[in-house]
């Protein structure tokens, strides 16, 4: 399962959604987590219009089941929940490796109640694509 956070500097959860300049992706699986990229957005974010700014970073995460961000506008969120996207609303004191650690245990056990939807999603997922097979 892919998983996004909205960072400045990799560690910390602490930009909004709509300015955020930088996005790291992971994949995290009951074995561990991997990084998978850094999705880059260029310009000034806080100018831009909420088009141009909202789009392009709703696009390149698409395919993430989980959301990390300080914040995100009641509108932009609603349309990624609409994708099936989980959104969490970061503390100040989370880190991203915590997280990534804690979600790795929530796939090996018992997840907290707003990651078991996702998680739940994700299983409904694979064994989807495993009946294909």
């Amino acid at each position: 399962m892919k998983v996004a956070f909205t960072t400045s500097d990799g560690t910390h959860i602490d930009t909004h959604f709509g300015v955020a300049k930088e996005i790291d992706v992971y994949e995290v699986t009951k074995d561990g987590f991997n990084f998978v990229e850094t999705l880059t957005f260029e310009g000034d974010l806080e100018e831009a219009t909420h088009e141009d700014k909202i789009t392009p970073k709703m696009e390149a995460i698409l395919d993430c089941k989980i959301v990390y961000v300080k914040a995100i506008g009641k509108p932009v969120g609603n349309k990624l929940i609409k994708q099936g996207i989980t959104l969490v609303r970061a503390q100040e004191y989370d880190k991203i490796p915590d997280i990534l650690h804690v979600l790795v245990q929530s796939l090996n056990g018992d997840a907290p109640p707003l990651l078991r939807k996702a998680l739940s999603e994700e299983n409904k997922e694979l064994v989807y694509a495993y009946d294909e097979e």
